[in-house]
């Protein structure tokens, strides 16, 4: 399939450069925004995830709005040049600020904004730290930032339609967080997982590993013909994107289990973590050693 781009160009203040941001047409009527790999705690600049909208006849849904305002302005922006359709609901696959600091940029379309049923309390319990952070995430770009939690929760299966596109939206058990939500497009088979899938760049955990290998489980029973995750390229090889994702969260689960039974500490099973993975994956010092100081504590209470 040929594959189309939208270009839309904004001048960085800083650098008095133009910055493309760039939408992929992964599928009829399915547009993605690629963020980059970077880590979040050094200045990510609000673009890291990626960011979707989808066409129906009588609307559009957006699925994750980035990190800031100014990158859900920019995904507006991009929904703009393909159609003057309303923008009926923006959908967040969970509350991380990269997926929903974005949010803000909606506002005066009057979207039904759309979240796992657990989604406003994790958006209300980290709120203070998102904000206290957000700028030095984003610098300026974190003017207008705020938590915007959904008017439609989501819990077990739920069905949005379009207009002649229905989107099934499915409430995932405790696995990257304890509000992951994934979208189904029936009409193009395409499945958005948000962070229950990471591709090229290291899983990170923040709800529970055992229950996320699980959750890996039942996504593979989905008949999708691609995958956008929430982070890296649009999958057709999703299967074996999952196999990566469970190979290492399966050594990373096995790991730390012997380590607590060995006795040893976390900061000695941080150091040393098998290097078998190195290579595999983007930024992963940085995220493995924050995986292993999560799980750890919560493992030793198994």
């Amino acid at each position: 399939m040929v594959i189309k781009f939208i270009a839309i160009l904004f001048l960085l203040p800083v650098l008095g450069l133009a910055a493309p941001f760039t939408v992929e047409q992964a599928a009829p009527g399915v547009y993605v925004h690629h963020g980059q790999h970077l880590n979040i705690d050094t200045g990510y600049g609000g673009d890291i995830c990626n960011i979707s909208f989808i066409v129906g006849q009588k609307g559009v849904a957006v699925v994750d709005s980035g990190g800031s305002p100014k990158v859900g302005r920019e995904l507006r922006a991009a929904i703009r040049q393909v159609t003057d359709l309303p923008i009926l609901y923006v959908i967040n696959t969970h509350f991380h600020p990269d997926h929903v600091l974005g949010n803000a940029a909606f506002k005066a379309d009057h979207p039904v904004f759309v979240g796992h049923h657990n989604v406003a309390a994790g958006m209300m319990q980290r709120r203070d730290a998102y904000m206290k952070n957000q700028p030095a995430w984003v610098g300026a770009d974190a003017e207008g930032s705020e938590m915007i939690p959904p008017s439609l929760s989501i819990s077990g299966l739920e069905n949005l339609d379009l207009g002649g596109r229905i989107l099934q939206l499915s409430a995932q058990e405790v696995a990257h967080t304890n509000s992951d939500l994934t979208v189904f497009d029936v009409q193009t088979a395409t499945l958005w997982t948000g962070d229950l899938l990471f591709i090229e760049r290291t899983p990170s955990a923040d709800g529970d590993i055992r229950g996320w290998l699980q959750v890996i489980r039942q996504l593979r029973q989905i008949p999708a013909l691609r995958v956008v995750p929430g982070h890296g390229p649009v999958a057709l090889d999703w299967q074996g994107a999952l196999d990566n994702e469970q190979r290492y969260l399966v050594l990373l689960l096995d790991y730390i289990r012997d380590a607590i039974k060995q006795g040893r500490s976390m900061e000695q099973s941080i150091a040393g973590f098998p290097s078998s993975e190195n290579g595999k994956w983007v930024l992963f010092d940085t995220v493995n050693k924050r995986n292993i100081a999560l799980i750890f504590p919560l493992l030793e209470w198994e």
